[in-house]
Parts: C-alpha cells; structure tokens; sequence
C-alpha cells in the first residue's frame, strides 16, 4: 500500500489529466441536429414535387384518347396510389413535427366498401394472385388513412399467401348493427407464412379496430386457409360522408 504522499500525488495527477482532456462542446451537435432538420425539409420538398408532378402526369395520361381502356383504368389507379402516398407523406411529415404531441386519429364517416373495392382494385392490377371482391353498401366512423393502410397489410398478407397460383376473396357485408370486412384466403394458414416487411402486424391492426370500438378475428376461412374479419360499428347515414376517392 502507498503512502498518503503517493495517494495525493496520483490523486492529482488523475485530476490534471482530465481537466487536459479536450472539452465536450455541445454546439457541434446542435449544428448536427439542424443541418438533419434542413435537409428532412429539402427531401420532404421534393418527394412532395415529384407526387405532384406524377399525379399529374398520371391525370393526363388518364384521359388521353389514345389509350384502350384498360390503359386508362390503370393510369387512374396510378393516380389514386400516388394520391394515398402523398396523404402517407402528409401524415408522416406531422408525426416528424409533433413528435412530443400524440394527435387523436380523426374519425370520420366513410363508405367503406367504396374504400376497400379501391384497395381491392388496385392490389388486382399488381398481382397474378386472383382476388375476388363482393360488398354492399356500409358506412363507418374510421380514420381513411389509417383504414387504408390496414386493409392495404391485410390484403396484402393474404395475397403472399395465396401466391400467384392462389386465391383471394375480400367481402363487405353488414349484420346487426356492425360492418365485417373479410379477407379470405387459400394458402397455408396463419402463421405459416413470415409477415412481409411493409405488415403494420395483426398486433396493431387490433389496436386499430379496438380504438374503433371494432374487434379483429383470426379464424379458418372458407377457402381453407387464413380468413382476418375486422367487425366495426356501423354508421348512422349522416350528411358530409367523404367518399373513398377523394383522397
């Protein structure tokens, strides 16, 4: 052991090293934080640009003369996804800005068989996967865009495991006082097939339905594979109902 002279001796030592040592200066990273700031704006400003310019686009192409109809048809189903991905834009760059501040999703009255034929449609014209699709009339209270990007996932889990050999049925129907959405499937069953990257998770998809006061079932379904049923309550015909499209 050393001596109290030897303590004190290394004792200030260490200490001379540290107060050497070169100092943390905070302000290089507060510069770090608002150059990140710029140049998220700089790239927010162009993804917003290039939307618009392929909205555009995709509107003028789908009233040229010169295309056959099933052109056309597609070029309007451009439209409407590069319209959804601006509203996903939108909602993100909120999110960024309000990141200490949780917003409520904002329910509104929507036709939701009008929404999920739009889903329906545009996933048929990007897969060989055939999906059938049957609804009747159903109004709900949802957040759009938050409906859109469940049905989109589930959809789309059902379309990966059908495969492109399989099947896929997509029902609308209203009973009691409630709207069921189903999505039926012929391919292995639950949990047979890994979830894809873009799957929000049947895990927050049920958050979802809950906050809608809805429930979200997981059963076998008809065609001998997977059946997801998402039952919401129905809605009171109302005035001011936002059709599906107009997005």
């Amino acid at each position: 052991m050393g001596t109290s002279g030897e303590v004190s001796r290394r004792h200030n030592i260490a200490i001379s090293a540290v107060s050497d040592a070169p100092t943390l200066d905070l302000r290089q990273f507060e510069v770090g934080a608002a150059e990140q700031t710029r140049l998220r704006r700089q790239i927010s400003h162009d993804i917003y640009h290039e939307l618009s310019t392929i909205m555009l686009l995709a509107s003028v192409l789908g009233s040229a003369p010169e295309l056959d109809p099933g052109s056309r048809e597609r070029a309007r189903q451009i439209l409407g996804e590069t319209r959804w991905l601006h509203q996903l834009h939108r909602a993100y760059e909120e999110c960024v800005s309000n990141a200490r501040i949780r917003r409520p999703a904002v329910a509104e009255p929507v036709r939701l068989d009008l929404l999920t034929e739009e889903v329906v449609g545009a996933t048929q014209l990007s897969t060989l996967t055939r999906i059938g699709f049957t609804a009747t009339e159903a109004l709900v209270r949802v957040d759009r865009l938050a409906f859109w990007r469940t049905l989109r996932n589930l959809v789309g889990n059902a379309v990966r495991a059908a495969g492109t050999d399989g099947r896929v049925e997509v029902r609308v129907t209203t009973m009691a006082g409630w709207v069921v959405t189903e999505v039926d499937d012929d391919g292995p069953g639950f949990g047979a097939v890994p979830a894809g990257t873009a799957s929000l998770g049947l895990g927050i998809v049920q958050d979802l339905a809950a906050s809608w006061g809805g429930v979200l079932e997981i059963t076998r379904g008809v065609l001998g594979g997977c059946c997801v049923r998402l039952r919401l309550p129905a809605s009171p015909q109302a005035r001011g109902v936002v059709p599906a499209g107009d997005v």
